[in-house]
C-alpha cells in the first residue's frame, strides 16, 4: 500500500468512479483544498469537516459547473482512493 498522493491516478480514479470530466474534478478538489486549509482548527487542533458544509462551499464557487451529486460523487470517490491507498481513515 502507498501512502503518496499520486494526483492524476486520483483524478483517473474518480473520473473512473463518477463519470466526472477530469477538469471539472481538478476544480473540485481545488476548492476542496482551499476549504480545509482555512478551517479553523478545534482545541485537539484537530480540523472537523462537515461535508455538507464542504459541497455548498464548492458549489457556491462560480467555476464549478456540476451538480451538487456530482460534487458529493467527487469528494466520495476521492475519500474511497484516500482509504485504499492508506493516507485516510473514515472515523464515522
Amino acid at each position: 500500500m502507498s501512502s503518496t498522493l499520486n494526483e492524476q491516478e486520483l483524478v483517473q480514479y474518480i473520473a473512473a468512479e463518477t463519470g466526472a470530466e477530469p477538469e471539472s474534478i481538478r476544480v473540485v478538489l481545488k476548492h476542496e483544498k482551499t476549504f480545509i486549509n482555512t478551517a479553523e482548527a478545534n482545541e485537539q487542533g484537530e480540523v472537523e469537516i462537515d461535508s455538507d458544509d464542504l459541497v455548498d462551499y464548492v458549489l457556491s464557487r462560480k467555476d464549478v459547473k456540476l451538480d451538487e451529486m456530482t460534487v458529493e460523487a467527487v469528494l466520495d470517490a476521492e475519500m474511497d482512493y484516500l482509504m485504499d491507498i492508506g493516507i485516510a481513515v473514515d472515523e464515522d
